[in-house]
This record gives structure tokens, sequence and C-alpha cells, in this order.
């Protein structure tokens, strides 16, 4: 990121919007902003396949779920925040990895401009390309700061997206979704 630039275009939607950027509140916003969007845009999908690559074998295929990992990230349409939980199942084939490499996957992804839909097949991906399980499935739930602040304005609504991929039986999604919505 440019940083010098990323100021100066938010010192200018300052005065578009009719702001002194130079009065007291605003001084050091340019440069606050600038480093936060630093931070929004931070992921990458080199990060997702590193957290992904440290693996360790396993017998059996019992289905794996980790649920209510919390994320933010920054919708592209209008560069505001969404938030909420992702939940992943996953039926291995012969190898798992550490719990916390599947909420590094997300937050390599979430930091991000992004939409939920390829936010959830992003992930779902990932693991199936990384971990190689016969199956896996991604379910999302968020909060879109676009629809509770601005535009229809209802706070409290939720966007559910999921993903499926793989080898997923229809009984294990059935299983896997009760689970995950508890």
């Amino acid at each position: 990121m440019d940083k010098k630039a990323a100021m100066k275009a938010i010192e200018d939607l300052l005065i578009a919007i009719g702001e002194d950027p130079q009065r007291e509140g605003l001084k050091d916003t340019p440069r606050r902003v600038a480093e936060a969007f630093a931070e929004f845009t931070s992921g990458s999908e080199q990060a997702a396949k590193l957290a992904l690559a440290k693996t360790f074998n396993v017998e059996g295929g019992d289905m794996i779920i980790e649920k209510d990992i919390t994320f933010s990230s920054t919708c592209e349409h209008h560069l505001m925040p969404f938030f909420g939980k992702v939940a992943i199942a996953y039926i291995p084939d012969g190898k798992v990895v550490g719990l916390s490499k599947l909420a590094r996957c997300v937050e390599a992804f979430a930091k991000n401009l992004q939409l939920q839909e390829r936010l959830t097949s992003q992930i779902a991906q990932a693991i199936m390309t990384e971990l190689a399980p016969k199956g896996v499935l991604v379910y999302c739930d968020a909060e879109h700061t676009c629809m509770t602040c601005r535009g229809v304005k209802k706070p409290g609504t939720s966007t559910v997206t999921y993903k499926v991929l793989g080898d997923f039986p229809q009984e294990e999604i059935s299983r896997a979704l009760a689970i995950i919505k508890g």
C-alpha cells in the first residue's frame, strides 16, 4: 500500500464532504485511516496456505468441526466492516491441521476487501487444496454495517453463506449444520 497516497486520498475525501482536515480532531485522521486500511487489507492467500501447511497424520475419517471463529472484514462495495462467525467442518483423509490454523486461514482471507460469498468459498477451497480432505463445509454468518448503518438500516440482520466441497454426504452436512447452529 502507498501510505502517502492513501493519506492524500483521505484528506481529499474530508475536503469533498465539507470538512477541514486541519481542524484539531481531524489532523491525524488521514494517517490513522491509512494505517487502519493497511491492517484491514493485510490478508493473503499465501498466509492461508502457510497456516494450513503444518499437518498431522491421523487414522480414521471422523468429521472435525471448529465453530464460532470470529472475524471482521471490509465490504468491497461500501468499504464498511462486516463481522461474524465462521464454522469449518471437514472429513479428513489421513491428515489434519492444528485447530488454531483454521482460524488463521479465516483471518488470512477476511483481511481483504471482500464479499462474504467469496470469503466463504476461499476458505473452503484453501482447506480442500491444502489438506485434501474427503470433504469440507464452511459456514459463515455475518452482520454487514452497510445494512445496519446506511441504506435500509436494519440492525441485527444476519447473512448466512455456506460452501460444501468434495465428498461430504448429505447426512453429514445435516449433522454438521445442526451442530454449527447449536
